[in-house]
């Protein structure tokens, strides 16, 4: 099945079921405080975890390191937040899911085909080597 259909129709297909049960239980006005709750909350944390992530990146680069996983890590707390303004519980879920620093590893590790995230850390592309002069003597 293509996926933008599931994107595109699927998912507001579901976040429209979502809320009719969930204010049918907890009534419309509810549901819609819920709804800016969730949102508010959720926007108050990826700051905190954005902030959080700019600092590891920082010590990173003062260590001569590559942010290589903060830098994945900030795209997704981005996501996340984008995520939790959309109204619907199911990608209020994902993003809160996504804020978690250890979902965050396991939804990073899977995007990334199962690479873990200490093997792209390691990974260099750096060449060691060194210059070797030959002078030979014209006498």
């Amino acid at each position: 099945m293509n996926p933008f259909f599931l994107l595109f129709i699927g998912l507001p297909a579901l976040e429209i079921f979502l809320l009719i049960k969930i204010g049918g239980q907890i009534g419309a006005l509810n549901t819609v405080a819920l709804i800016f709750l969730t949102a508010i909350i959720g926007l108050y944390f990826a700051k905190l975890q954005g902030i959080q992530t700019l600092k590891s990146g920082m010590v990173n680069l003062y260590q001569n390191k590559m942010p290589i996983y903060e830098m994945m890590s900030g795209a997704s707390i981005a996501i996340a937040a984008l995520l939790l303004i959309i109204p619907g519980f199911f990608t209020d879920l994902i993003g809160f899911l996504l804020l978690i620093p250890f979902t965050r590893k396991i939804f990073l590790s899977l995007a990334l085909k199962n690479k873990p995230m200490e093997d792209i850390k390691k990974k260099s592309e750096t060449i060691d080597a060194e210059i070797v002069e030959n002078k030979k003597d014209d006498t």
